[in-house]
């Protein structure tokens, strides 16, 4: 299965990595380490995750405050958002 990232949810997750390196090297480590961590278990069972908004599904990140968001389509994870949970909710549903 490839995985796509919206070009905005790329962008999310390197500020989010940049904001974490800026306080800790391990805790920088650790959010792309969860990060991954969710996308393969997306890429395992993809529609195993809730149901979201704007035809999206969800899964959050282990132990940092972060939603992804992906829609699946064939042999195509596409992520939508890296979304603060506490941030502008529903920010990306135009994506």
């Amino acid at each position: 299965m490839t995985v796509e990232f919206h070009p905005a949810a790329f962008t999310e997750a390197e500020e989010a990595q940049a904001w974490y390196l800026e306080r800790s090297v391990l805790a920088a480590s650790a959010f792309l380490q969860e990060l991954s961590r969710a996308i393969q278990q997306i890429r395992q069972a993809p529609h195993r995750y809730a149901v979201a908004e704007a035809g999206t599904r969800k899964i959050l990140i282990a132990r940092f405050p972060f939603t992804i968001y992906y829609r699946h389509t064939s042999n195509v994870l596409t992520i939508v958002a890296v979304a603060h949970q506490k941030r502008r909710p529903g920010y990306w549903r135009n994506r």
